[in-house]
């Protein structure tokens, strides 16, 4: 695509002799994008992969017209990708303001500041001095987004940001994603929960055995119980509005 954000191209790793991510492929611009999948199609190898944590084998990464695939996870992070990994990653003993304020050096004037942040996800200001063993599911989610929202900069890559956590809550982070892209952050969601994925991204591509299989769309996925069954396996069905997903294989009720 023209004037892409991001750009991947023919991008292979794994662990060992294991390779996973098999000539993966795709480009946007500033935009929210999921990636979809099952368990175990290379969602999050494909994460870690982006962020310099496993690297490449072959194919190249480039962003904003600059090629990462060699990088540091620092110095990816510092070109403007910022993370949210799978499970959040909190400190536990820390409070919610200390992991905030941890980042908050070099915000001054910046678009995300610990303030910024707080008015983003009022429920954090109102446990800002309790620590992120204390916090529910959702509120632990809210804050990774957060501190990784400091870092200010232009994609913000999320891996599995619904799991565990109750539609209301899913509900909170959807918001924040369609106002991160308003504002002009690019937002890429790797998902298994399709009533998450749909919601926050309506340009979808379909992860099957470490490929982007396909490409389709929020309204063709949650409008077709065939194409549900045919990407993430019978079981998994979106109602016609896109507001509830049920899988058998998950039990998410956290708030």
């Amino acid at each position: 695509m023209t004037d892409a954000l991001l750009e991947v191209n023919g991008l292979c790793a794994g662990y060992g002799a294991s390779q996973v991510l098999d000539e993966v492929g795709f480009a946007m611009g500033v935009e929210a994008v999921g990636i979809i999948g099952r368990n175990g199609m290379g969602k999050t190898t494909l994460c870690a992969t982006l962020m310099g944590l496993v690297k490449p084998s072959a194919g190249e990464v480039v962003f904003r017209g600059e090629r990462i695939d060699r990088k540091s996870p620092e110095r990816i992070a510092r070109s403007g990708i910022a993370y949210v990994p799978q499970g959040r990653r909190l400190f536990p003993s820390l409070t919610v303001d200390e992991h905030l304020q941890m980042l908050a050096k070099g915000t001054r004037g910046k678009r995300w500041t610990p303030a910024a942040v707080y008015e983003l996800f009022p429920r954090l200001g109102q446990r800002r001095r309790n620590g992120g063993a204390e916090l529910s599911g959702g509120e632990q989610q809210m804050l990774a987004v957060g501190r990784a929202l400091l870092l200010n900069g232009s994609l913000l890559l999320m891996d599995e940001p619904s799991e565990g956590l109750a539609p209301t809550i899913v509900d909170i982070l959807v918001e924040a994603v369609h106002r991160l892209v308003a504002e002009g952050v690019a937002v890429l969601v790797v998902e298994q929960n399709l009533r998450a994925a749909t919601a926050m991204a309506e340009r979808q591509l379909v992860m099957v055995t470490g490929r982007i299989q396909a490409e389709s769309t929020a309204t063709d996925l949650v409008a077709s119980p065939d194409l549900q069954r045919r990407y993430l396996g019978v079981g998994a069905a979106v109602d016609p509005g896109g507001l509830l997903v049920h899988d058998e294989s998950q039990n998410r009720t956290s708030p």
